[in-house]
């Protein structure tokens, strides 16, 4: 009997445990996420809805801040620096603030986005960047908040922000050009050193094909301004696996210096072990 009432006051424990209310909520989280140009944008808030509230000047009163949405902050992440009237906001995340008044908006970048709604003490040294727009009055009214990209260029795009019959919109430049010549000149150049380093990596390690890794391997070593150790340490290894004993012996010594002017002992040695092996 006590056994029976012990699984049963388990099986009540086990489905008490996993059973949970679920209630739509008031404000639903949305996330937005908008390539413009080459540029990641994301934007992360809380939508919620005038039900039938009169909402700015009275929910959202003027000239105060506003967390521009609701609950915790409304959070819009740059995957590059972009540019804001003229000024430039680094990437990164930020908080997005906001004041409204009658006929225009001042919309603020803060750099802490751990508050829920505004900063208990607001910081101006905070304060990334700040920029006026003007209020554009909207026929129909909207009845969600909502803040949307839009007006997509290849280096520029809008953040749009809509509620009730408000709406703002700011403009946003972004690196599309610098970026695109950047990618183009790295491709055309050939790959780095790093990458020839890799792919000789690779063929060592995976005992295939050696030839091809020692042509990496030399690549990377003509390459480099400044040889480093383990560039080194790889070229000796695949010397002596192809039986050039005298000439990985040269490299690893080569590598034991450079190794000693980074202060990496563990190569050193390494090296000095297989040098004595070498040379047997």
């Amino acid at each position: 009997m006590k056994r029976v009432l012990f699984v049963l006051v388990l099986v009540v424990f086990q489905l008490s445990s996993k059973a949970q209310v679920r209630i739509p909520e008031m404000s639903p989280k949305a996330v937005i996420k908008q390539v413009v140009g080459l540029t990641d944008v994301e934007i992360v808030y809380s939508r919620p809805s005038a039900r039938g509230r009169s909402v700015l000047g009275n929910l959202v009163p003027f000239g105060q801040l506003w967390r521009t949405g609701a609950n915790e902050n409304t959070i819009i992440t740059f995957g590059d620096d972009v540019v804001i009237n003229g000024k430039t906001l680094k990437k990164g995340k930020y908080a997005l603030f906001s004041v409204p008044n009658v006929q225009s908006w001042d919309i603020i970048f803060y750099t802490a986005i751990d508050n829920w709604g505004t900063p208990k003490e607001y910081d101006e040294s905070k304060v990334a960047l700040k920029a006026t727009v003007q209020d554009q009055t909207l026929s129909k009214p909207v009845e969600t908040f909502t803040i949307a990209i839009n007006n997509l260029e290849t280096s520029s795009a809008t953040l749009d922000i809509a509620w009730e019959n408000s709406y703002v919109s700011l403009k946003f430049e972004v690196p599309t050009k610098k970026i695109a010549i950047a990618s183009i000149e790295k491709t055309l150049a050939g790959p780095t050193p790093e990458e020839y380093y890799t792919a000789a990596q690779y063929f060592y390690q995976s005992n295939s094909d050696i030839v091809k890794g020692r042509e990496y391997i030399d690549k990377a070593v003509e390459l480099s301004k400044s040889v480093p150790f383990y560039y080194l340490r790889l070229k000796s290894l695949i010397q002596a696996k192809q039986g050039d004993k005298k000439g990985a012996i040269e490299t690893a010594k080569w590598s034991i210096s450079a190794a000693e002017a980074a202060g990496n002992k563990e190569y050193v040695e390494m090296n000095k072990a297989s040098i004595d092996e070498w040379s047997r």
